[in-house]
């Protein structure tokens, strides 16, 4: 359980859960780069690294999924001057949503780690950019909201272990 949650699933912050939900994110992504460094060169990921990579690009669409259909729905309704915001941050996710794409395909298929390391690079640097800004311009507005009705704007569960 995510250490924002009480008891039935309310939250007591949601914009300080989507700052600790963006550091997990940002730690994987990390290790996952670190995984990709090992000797061997451009050698196919080992199939360990190739499913934590799987986990991970599936957590962090589930993110931008969730956001899009829940969090964000909700903060535009009730706070109309962030639309632009959250459309910005909505079209983001699309480009983001396309890197996980190409990352399935090189980490399913036999595309070598330096491959993978190249998409996982520059997914790190747009997804730095991106948490930044949504940090910068949503944490208070969801912290408003901890006192209503808005849900989780979900939570990544944590992908495999890496096998170092």
């Amino acid at each position: 359980m995510h250490p924002s949650h009480e008891p039935g699933g309310r939250l007591t912050a949601l914009g300080n859960q989507l700052i600790e939900i963006h550091l997990w994110l940002r730690e994987e992504l990390a290790r996952l780069r670190t995984g990709l460094d090992s000797p061997g060169g451009d050698a196919r990921p080992p199939r360990a690294l190739r499913a934590h990579c799987l986990a991970f690009c599936a957590a962090l669409d589930r993110h931008h999924t969730g956001e899009d259909g829940g969090a964000f729905r909700v903060l535009a309704e009730r706070e109309p001057a962030l639309r632009p915001v959250l459309a910005e941050l909505a079209a983001d996710h699309q480009v983001v949503a396309g890197i996980l794409r190409r990352v399935e395909d090189l980490v399913t298929g036999r595309a070598g780690g330096r491959d993978v390391r190249a998409e996982l690079d520059g997914l790190a640097a747009l997804l730095e950019s991106h948490f930044r800004y949504e940090e910068k311009k949503l944490v208070a507005a969801l912290n408003r909201e901890a006192g209503g009705t808005v849900e989780l704007l979900v939570e990544p569960p944590g992908p495999p272990p890496l096998s170092t």
